[in-house]
């Protein structure tokens, strides 16, 4: 969630980096919430493919990548691509996470293990524009992208 609000405010800055029109630059967002949208419906069937964890690491190491690929993109197209594969691998993180909480919690503690995943749905949009502008401004467009690596590299070292 936060990956999508996060780069909104971003789309002026990649725009004058990629010497891009902003019309063009939202193009950024749109691939990442196509393919998004795309992998929500058959998240279930790749969980139940490869299995449920594995298939939530598999997203998070590429998601991981892909966020880093992201920051070094050179170009619009590059980034699109990049987003793309980003939003493909993203897509698959929250159903699953989902499942793999009514899988590991009993019931007794589901309640509080969903309202912990319910705040930060409900955080993340709120406090991505802010910080995507704070990164932008202080660092640059790319670390609102760089950002995802050391979260997605410490939650891959854990699972």
């Amino acid at each position: 969630m936060l990956d999508t609000t996060i780069v909104n405010v971003a789309l002026p800055h990649i725009a004058g980096t990629l010497s891009v029109s902003y019309d063009e630059a939202t193009w950024a967002l749109t691939s990442y919430l196509v393919a998004n949208s795309i992998v929500l419906p058959i998240s279930a069937f790749l969980g139940r493919l490869i299995g449920r964890k594995r298939y939530f690491v598999v997203c998070i190491v590429a998601f991981t990548i892909c966020s880093f690929l992201c920051g070094i993109a050179e170009n619009l197209t590059e980034l699109i691509v990049f987003r793309i594969l980003q939003g493909f691998f993203g897509g698959g993180l929250q159903p699953n996470q989902q499942s793999i909480i009514l899988d590991t919690f009993p019931p007794s503690q589901r309640g509080k293990a969903f309202s912990v995943t319910a705040v930060a749905t409900v955080v993340a949009p709120v406090l991505g524009p802010t910080l995507g502008g704070w990164i932008t401004d202080n660092f640059s467009w790319r670390w609102v992208f760089f950002i995802n690596v050391p979260v997605g590299v410490l939650t891959t070292s854990r699972s």
